[in-house]
């Protein structure tokens, strides 16, 4: 009696750590040499370096205040101003009128400091708070962190974390749905079994994500050194680090989460439909972090949610307002939903994905 040999699937318990890196490779191949993803990431390079150029060139270009003076002593121990001499009253108004000079300081002995300012059309407040006289000034908490510099890392963590969620969240959905739309993904079942798929797909869309921040970190820090611009980096050593692993952990559920969603559709068109709720995890607690990271219960809330820790935690570390154990308790919260979400993404990949025509829907989905 003659037998027919059949394929045989691969042995999982030697085989299924290997054929997800083969498929995380065959992600990162596709994508590198996508012209679009290659110029997309250009282009947040330069606008990073852009950015960091300019912030420089306007701090390089904060003239002092040109000021026509006709007595030079005036303002002599005034830091800000540029005193421009001139040999009367109406040689100063005339420069003043010409745009020559923001104002002129002459002398008046009807004034009660002694000091009259001459402008054009509108009063020049930023000399006139210059000339004031300013009292002695006691800080009690002298090592509080400026609102305005707050609000600089809450945007500098939060634009980080969502931009890569929302340009490599929509990318890996996107390729699962064109596998499925294409039918390419029957041939790649044959060879991979569903969670092997899954989980290459999410580490290799993972690792080009790390390896784009890694490249948008590197240039800033490179870019700020150059131009001086360094003491932005100062205190940010450990909450930049705290944030890269809560990043990693973060992103790997936003794309398990994508992952799964896009393949409950069959078409690129319907792809925004079970997307969108995944999208919106994301896109709330990041505005609620940005705007209210003043608000120190918020943000203290915010930094125990898993989709929005990534940005809040670090920021509560930058601002000293977190204990040492709360960035453990925050990431292990963080790991333990994300294996949770992963388990519900498999799920969902596997009732999903040989599934064509018509959008499965969430009960089919989570089904056992």
């Amino acid at each position: 009696m003659t037998t027919t040999p059949t394929a045989s699937k691969p042995d999982l318990r030697t085989g299924s750590g290997r054929l997800a890196l083969l498929v995380a490779e065959r992600e990162i191949t596709t994508r590198l040499r996508s012209k679009s993803f290659l110029i997309s990431t250009g282009i947040l390079l330069l606008l990073v370096l852009g950015g960091i150029i300019f912030g420089s060139i306007t701090a390089a270009n904060s003239d002092d205040t040109r000021v026509a003076v006709t007595d030079s002593a005036l303002l002599a121990d005034v830091d800000g101003v540029e005193a421009v001499a001139v040999d009367d009253l109406a040689e100063a108004e005339a420069l003043v009128r010409d745009g020559e000079v923001d104002a002129a300081v002459v002398a008046d002995e009807s004034s009660p400091v002694g000091l009259r300012v001459i402008a054009d059309s509108n009063p020049p407040l930023g000399l006139i708070n210059l000339l004031s006289v300013t009292p002695p000034v006691e800080l009690l908490d002298p090592d509080a962190i400026p609102g305005g510099l707050a609000y600089l890392v809450a945007f500098g963590f939060g634009i980080v974390f969502f931009t890569a969620a929302m340009t490599f969240g929509p990318t890996i959905a996107q390729s699962v749905v064109e596998e499925k739309q294409t039918r390419v993904v029957e041939i790649l079942l044959a060879a991979v079994p569903t969670r092997v798929l899954f989980t290459g797909k999410v580490i290799g869309t993972s690792v080009l994500a790390f390896g784009q921040i890694a490249l948008i970190a590197a240039m800033a820090i490179i870019g700020l050194t150059v131009t001086g611009q360094d003491d932005l980096l100062v205190g940010l050593g450990a909450p930049v680090v705290w944030f890269v692993v809560f990043f990693i952990v973060g992103f790997v559920l936003l794309a398990s989460l994508f992952a799964a969603t896009g393949a409950m559709v069959s078409r690129l068109e319907d792809m925004g439909a079970t997307t969108t709720p995944v999208t919106m995890l994301v896109m709330l607690p990041y505005f609620l972090v940005i705007f209210l990271n003043d608000n120190p219960l918020v943000v203290a809330i915010m930094s125990y949610v898993p989709f929005s820790a990534p940005v809040a935690m670090p920021l509560r570390l930058f601002l000293g307002t977190a204990e040492w154990w709360e960035p453990v308790l925050s990431l292990g919260i963080l790991a333990v939903t994300t294996v949770a979400l992963i388990a519900l993404g498999v799920r969902i990949y596997e009732n999903s994905l040989l599934r064509l025509g018509a959008r499965v829907s969430w009960r089919e989905a989570i089904a056992r």
